[in-house]
């Protein structure tokens, strides 16, 4: 099957090149000239405009986006949409939200173009492993594009399908990575405890290793938690920073809205958002507040 891609950065560029081994003709666009001459080296061709792109490409041309969410793949979409007919289709591969590609389904299909969302995971591990796909869109057209999604997958039958209507997708991969925040928060804490406890002097790394088999904690991200441990087992040179792209306050978002309490996924969310105050206002307030009421000692800077 033949495909357009936009957007070649690393994740974009390691599906291409999965698809080009699948046997698939790949063309792709990305703005930035040394990611189209990186994509070119896997077998894949590379153009320097959508419009060229989509001039490229067979009818009915099927195009997957793996751009980053907000306004780049709104302007990809807006872009994209006059220079297709009716009977191509859009697959949006990105983190995008689902509220998002609810109004941007709208708009395709009263051109009678598909859109379709692909929740992607697998990140850099996706050119080896394969992704997860959570699909979402109509059902004629998430099974015309079987092919690429067969390709791209673990397995052909295992790792992907189609959980509902558009949207329905990247709502499902709005609550993985919610899911993931949470287990990435309860590793990280564990851990913790176990390095605190010096009297023991525990091998981190070697505990992983332990849990990675048998145990009911066993996961691939506890792999590759233990890998990072084996590298880096005291974190040097790693500032306590920790960054989101925006799933977890959507997932916590759609919580509230849905009136579903979802303690854990929220408080990881927060310690993400309190791992960036580097000068904190309120701990320090909190200090003052023991010395106010109970003589308590104050640290000094």
């Amino acid at each position: 099957m033949e495909l357009g891609m936009v957007g070649l950065g690393r994740m974009g560029a390691n599906m291409a090149e999965r698809l080009v081994r699948g046997g698939h003709k790949i063309t792709g666009f990305d703005p930035d000239a040394d990611a189209r001459k990186a994509v070119a080296a896997c077998g894949a061709a590379a153009v320097a405009s959508l419009q060229a792109l989509v001039q490229a490409l067979p009818t009915p041309r099927a195009i997957w986006l793996m751009v980053p969410s907000g306004k780049i793949t709104d302007d990809t979409v807006n872009t994209l949409m006059p220079l297709l007919g009716a009977g191509d289709a859009v697959i949006d591969g990105g983190n995008s939200n689902y509220k998002d590609t609810l109004r941007r389904a709208q708009l395709y299909t009263t051109r009678g173009i598909g859109y379709v969302d692909c929740g992607t995971s697998g990140g850099v591990w996706g050119l080896k492993e394969g992704y997860s796909m959570m699909i979402g869109g109509d059902e004629k057209t998430v099974e015309s594009l079987r092919p690429i999604f067969e390709t791209l997958a673990p397995r052909k039958d295992q790792g992907w399908g189609r959980v509902g209507p558009v949207g329905a997708g990247h709502f499902t991969k709005m609550v993985h990575n919610g899911i993931e925040y949470g287990l990435m928060q309860a590793y990280a804490e564990g851990f913790s405890i176990l390095g605190h406890k010096q009297e023991f002097n525990l091998d981190l790394h070697q505990i992983g290793e332990i849990w990675r088999y048998g145990s009911v904690v066993r996961s691939w991200l506890l792999d590759l938690t233990t890998d990072a441990l084996g590298k880096n087992p005291t974190m040097q040179g790693i500032a306590p920073y920790v960054a989101d792209s925006g799933e977890g306050r959507w997932t916590v978002d759609a919580a509230i809205e849905l009136n579903v309490p979802a303690p854990v996924i929220t408080l990881a969310l927060l310690e993400r958002l309190r791992s960036r105050d580097t000068d904190s206002f309120s701990d320090k307030l909190l200090a003052a507040m023991r010395n106010e009421f109970g003589g308590h000692p104050i640290k000094k800077e």
